[in-house]
């Protein structure tokens, strides 16, 4: 059970907090900042009653209904390990570090120094756990509750590239003797000693980042290209399941930075060698960009390796560099003074030095004489080839991987782990078997005039033989632009005749030739282009529309696509379908079928629909009228620290169908989470109050579609992680209320709100990987599988459902969180509606591994990236995401022809 407490109530027990552990204190802090922001949103105007209900700990996650039954049993084995606590309490100790250090890898080299000299004398032979912040946990208590350590700690200086000695005091003072029985009550402080102390042998000889933990050791490097390399390792956490709790392990790759001479670094980012001539401005840029805050040792030294952290290059090659050699501004050239000082002749003059050491004191180091230090992670974004790579080296079948895991748990060896045993931690060393049921896959429908009026997909996948599309829609008017040098005109003609041969297979009426003849163009006159072909055919159509776009791009084709779809979208009005030059030389039938059943549906058609939905008999969607939304929030990549985040919606439009999905977007505040345009509502000085927003937008289309307004909603919202549930549901549930209520004062329809997850670290194995039986082609489990015991959360209304066919590596299951359900529910009934779902997903002949409302909300903010004006990615860096009022600049606009059909597949 989630609470949420009275800001007052928490100000009264942080008087309190003496007698209790630092961990209960954050866990206060916690509640109180979600308080907080429920008044605000209070003051803001929203739902008084839920907002209240929530901080009185009313507000409460759904509770699991009950186990679902439908479906063929089976047995499948799941990445987690049971873990069992013997110790019955522990001691929690507060530390003070003087002076203050806010570098956790620090704090923790501090405590371990203290913990190496003191452990058989002072500390009384325990070995305490420290997490790096202000807390250390004992299995029985030290010999005193209060004491002061003064500590010694050689440490590297980066700045000046020296190591220095420095003095610290440690203050350990007792905070709070606490029963793990207590704890396992209130899981959270359980977990978060439990995690600490089985990660920290792990952590000293492991490169630590997060819950994940690597090492070059555990397989051999591989290169990714531009002076990376992918490193293995795996994840671990530990979670409350309905078994007890249970260790979460899982195998990762994350991408670091290769140990090079940075000469050679410099070479791979360049993709040249850079020993004989001069950079470019731009290349100067590039290696800037990706040198900075990388440490590197000195190679001209011999054994002495002083370690710096780069800050900068220089904009003069070396030959040309000067600096103060004293006070007296005696000036010395870098060459002569690695010649003189260190009898070090330069061979690179002509490259630049990197710069190290603070803004005062720049310290000038040759490239030739730096190489890199290992065992950096790259936290910039990675290139399509780079992440090409590292998906082929992570890639691993499932029995491989499993495999990996059951060796990591044997190497972790939590049986003789010191910390482990200190604290009475236990861990078995067997995956853990799970009931599961494997789902059957729901009839599609297909139009009538087809052989194959009917269709039970197999093992999560069929394809177009002898079908038709339900709904198959009319293009009459359409033009190709080809903006690809290597295809000829009459390779575009020829290929577009196959694509309108293979629409009108498909069931749509597709008029044979195009409205003028193909059009080539250059890729950085896109705008021209295609603002030519739109006026061209308006001309030649007496002034009707032009009503579908077909592109050929370049294989590599930089922004083009994004400009295009850009351009077309939010300024033409206009219906795209991309195509790359290599299926247009190299035509494939199943690729055509592909793009045909995108054509059809960004035209308002459908693909197929449930015959259940036709019959009526989708329990909860079928008896009266329903609305299912999806939402997503994508955030800039890792490096992107001021470009806004995107938000979409999607939202059927068709009912009983539920398949046709209308979409909105919206930029909003960097890293927000919240959709911030769920509703909203202004003051207009000639029409008073006026409301608005994507949830409105979304219900009003679907009255005007349908005819009759939803007196159902289900959302699936994606992207939500554990720790944002409360505030998610709190902000969105209100907002979707408050849109209904604009519409009309008593208008509430029954609300089921469920969390889509596929970050998480959960794998479903076969019991038996020889068992052909219950395993796909890729050797995971069968699509369709379903889990809600053992593994999932001990009482709210969760279940892992894998809905998809394997392709390659490992599947990863989608985790459905039902945080709120007012339409009651069954676990068959979401879980199978969830399933069903899968199956009509517009782009493809499979079943997917989200429910595709979900999917399509990802697809639309992924789209409008490209809606930001080309510069305005370097504008917001420059200026910050918002504005002075704290507003984000909004994108721009969907053209009304284009936001009610699916624009975005």
């Amino acid at each position: 059970m989630y609470n949420m407490k009275d800001p007052k109530e928490d100000e009264e027990k942080s008087r309190r907090v003496v007698e209790k552990s630092t961990e209960l204190r954050r866990r206060g802090r916690r509640r109180n900042k979600q308080c907080s922001k429920a008044d605000r949103l209070q003051e803001k105007g929203f739902d008084s009653q839920l907002v209240s209900s929530t901080c009185s700990k009313n507000l409460v996650f759904a509770a699991r209904p009950g186990y679902g039954h439908l479906g063929t049993k089976c047995v499948v084995k799941a990445n987690h390990f049971l873990a069992d606590i013997s110790a019955s309490d522990l001691s929690h100790y507060t530390v003070k570090i003087i002076p203050e250090v806010r570098c956790r890898k620090t704090s923790k080299a501090i405590i371990a120094e203290l913990v190496r000299v003191h452990k058989n004398t002072d500390l009384g032979m325990r070995l305490p756990v420290y997490d790096g912040g202000r807390n250390l946990y004992t299995a029985a208590m030290l010999p005193f509750t209060y004491k002061e350590f003064t500590i010694l700690l050689t440490e590297d200086d980066e700045s000046i590239g020296t190591t220095r000695e420095r003095e610290f005091k440690v203050v350990i003072k007792f905070a709070a003797r606490v029963s793990m029985h207590q704890l396992l009550d209130t899981p959270q402080e359980a977990l978060t000693v439990i995690d600490i102390v089985l990660r920290e042998l792990a952590a000293q000889s492991y490169v630590s980042i997060g819950r994940f933990l690597y090492s070059p050791d555990f397989r051999k490097p591989q290169q990714l290209g531009g002076g990376l390399e992918s490193w293995r390792g795996f994840y671990q956490s530990i979670r409350p399941t309905q078994m007890g709790l249970s260790l979460n392990i899982d195998m990762s790759s994350m991408a670091f930075i290769e140990p090079l001479p940075v000469i050679d670094f410099v070479a791979q980012i360049l993709g040249k060698d850079v020993h004989s001539k001069p950079l470019s401005d731009a290349d100067r840029v590039k290696i800037k960009k990706a040198l900075r805050g990388v440490k590197v040792e000195v190679t001209h030294r011999g054994s002495f390796r002083r370690k710096y952290r780069i800050s900068g290059l220089t904009s003069q090659p070396t030959r040309e560099l000067n600096f103060p050699l004293d006070e007296k501004m005696n000036m010395k050239s870098v060459v002569d003074y690695f010649q003189e000082m260190y009898g070090y002749t330069i061979k690179y003059p002509h490259l630049p030095c990197l710069q190290v050491g603070s803004q005062k004191k720049v310290n000038y180091l040759p490239m030739e004489a730096c190489k890199i230090v290992g065992g950096q992670r790259y936290t910039k974004g990675l290139n399509e080839k780079q992440i090409t790579s590292l998906l082929k080296v992570s890639c691993q079948r499932p029995r491989e991987q499993e495999t990996d895991i059951l060796q990591t748990i044997q190497e972790n060896d939590y049986e003789y782990n010191p910390y482990a045993k200190e604290f009475g931690i236990s861990v078995d060393s067997k995956l853990t078997s799970v009931d599961a049921r494997v789902l059957p896959a729901p009839w599609l429908k297909y139009h009538d005039t087809g052989r194959e009026k009917e269709y039970l997909p197999q093992v999560g996948q069929w394809n177009m033989m002898n079908k038709k599309v339900i709904n198959g829609s009319t293009v009459r008017y359409w033009a190709c632009i080809n903006f690809s040098r290597s295809v000829q005109e009459s390779t575009a003609r020829g290929f577009c005749q196959q694509l309108v041969q293979m629409c009108q297979i498909s069931g749509m009426e597709f008029s044979q030739d195009p409205v003028i003849p193909v059009y080539s163009a250059k890729p950085d006159l896109v705008k021209k282009a295609l603002k030519y072909v739109h006026s061209a055919s308006l001309e030649n159509l007496g002034g009707k529309e032009l009503e579908l776009l077909i592109a050929i791009l370049p294989d590599n084709n930089g922004s083009l696509y994004g400009d295009l779809k850009r351009i077309c979208e939010t300024d033409l009005g206009l219906i795209s379908q991309c195509c790359l030059t290599k299926h247009v030389f190299k035509i494939n039938r199943q690729y055509l079928a592909n793009v045909a059943l995108k054509i059809n549906v960004k035209m308002g058609g459908r693909n197929t629909v449930l015959l259940d939905a036709l019959s009526w008999r989708i329990p909860l969607v079928s008896d009266i009228p329903t609305i299912i939304f999806g939402a997503d929030v994508t955030h800039p990549e890792s490096g992107e620290d001021s470009c806004p985040s995107i938000a979409a919606v999607v939202a059927s439009q068709d009912w009983p169908e539920v398949t046709k999905y209308a979409g909105l977007v919206c930029a909003q505040p960097h890293r927000e989470e919240l959709i911030q345009d769920l509703f909203k509502c202004w003051k207009d000085p000639h029409h008073g109050v006026v409301y608005g927003g994507m949830i409105r937008e979304l219900l009003l289309s679907f009255k005007k579609a349908t005819g009759q307004k939803p007196l159902r909603i289900i959302f699936y919202r994606d992207g939500v992680s554990e720790g944002q549930f409360y505030q998610v549901l709190l902000y969105e549930l209100d907002a979707i209320r408050k849109a209904c209520a604009s519409l009309e004062p008593s208008y509430q329809p029954p609300v089921t709100f469920v969390v889509v997850q596929k970050r998480h670290h959960t794998r479903l194995f076969s019991s038996n990987h020889d068992d052909r039986n219950s395993t796909d082609k890729s050797g995971n489990i069968l699509p369709g599988t379903v889990v809600d015991s053992k593994i999932c959360h001990p009482t709210e209304f969760d279940f892992y459902l894998c809905s998809h066919a394997g392709i390659q590596g490992t599947s990863r299951p989608a985790h459905y969180h039902v945080l709120w359900d007012e339409n009651n529910f069954t676990a068959d009934e979401i879980q199978s509606l969830t399933n069903n779902l899968c199956y009509t997903y517009a782009r493809c002949t499979r079943s997917v591994s989200v429910v595709p409302p979900a999917y399509y909300a990802h697809l639309a903010a992924y789209r409008a990236r490209f809606y930001m004006e080309p510069g305005a990615t370097e504008i917001s860096k420059a200026r910050g995401a918002r504005s002075k009022d704290g507003s984000v600049r909004p994108l721009p606009a969907l053209k009304e022809k284009v936001k009610n059909v699916m624009f975005y597949c």
